[in-house]
């Protein structure tokens, strides 16, 4: 019998003895399900929104067109001066393209699988991602296509993260019903940081201090 079901058996047995209808509860859904103050219906007030709450909490951002997407991800490799990036399993070559053209720049892979070590001395990773919202600035992946294992997108510097607008809602509860909870899920606002005991922010504690988000309309 594994932890999980050594401890579910416990609770059980405590409540064994309670009348049926005390074993059950109906969790109150009366909380505010949309971003407050946008049309969620509105695909451009929602992505104006997210870009807002990114800009808030550090992180660059593009609002683009497909076509520009090769363009705009090797200007923002340029700006951070990367010169390797991790491709996850699944990104469009296309994506990096353009930036790998240039002498001195190299896509790496994730397989076999990079170690700490290796991940350290790459500049940068490139994804896509599962989910973003609006109302928080957060973007989820879930270890899909494009994205990888949750390491190449912890250690090295720099994350640029592809964002279509259609997968932004303008809020958690809309968000957290589409996603699988099988899935590896990491969520992420803004460059790594941290608040300390007299509440003061800092930046680049863990994780990729630059975050860039390209929002694809």
């Amino acid at each position: 019998m594994s932890a999980r079901e050594t401890v579910l058996t416990r609770i059980r047995e405590a409540l064994a003895d309670l009348p049926a209808e005390q074993r059950t509860t109906t969790v109150p859904r009366e909380y505010l399900r949309q971003a407050p103050g946008i049309d969620a219906r509105d695909p451009a007030a929602v992505t104006s929104l997210f870009v807002e709450r990114l800009r808030h909490y550090g992180a660059q951002s593009h609002r683009i067109h497909g076509d520009d997407l090769p363009g705009t991800i090797a200007a923002a490799l340029r700006e951070h001066g990367v010169h390797s990036v991790v491709a996850p399993a699944g990104l469009p070559a296309a994506w990096l393209a353009d930036w790998a053209a240039e002498a001195g720049n190299r896509v790496v892979s994730d397989d076999p699988q990079l170690s700490p070590t290796e991940l350290d001395a790459v500049d940068a990773v490139v994804t896509n991602c599962a989910a973003a919202i609006a109302d928080s600035g957060t973007v989820v992946l879930d270890g899909g296509p494009g994205q990888g294992r949750r390491a190449p997108t912890l250690v090295p510097d720099c994350h640029v993260c592809v964002v279509r607008a259609e997968q932004i809602a303008s809020s958690l509860p809309e968000v957290i019903g589409v996603l699988d909870p099988h899935r590896p899920l990491t969520w992420f606002s803004g460059p790594s940081a941290t608040v300390d005991i007299e509440m003061i922010r800092v930046q680049g504690v863990h994780g990729p201090r630059q975050s860039v988000v390209i929002v694809v309309e």
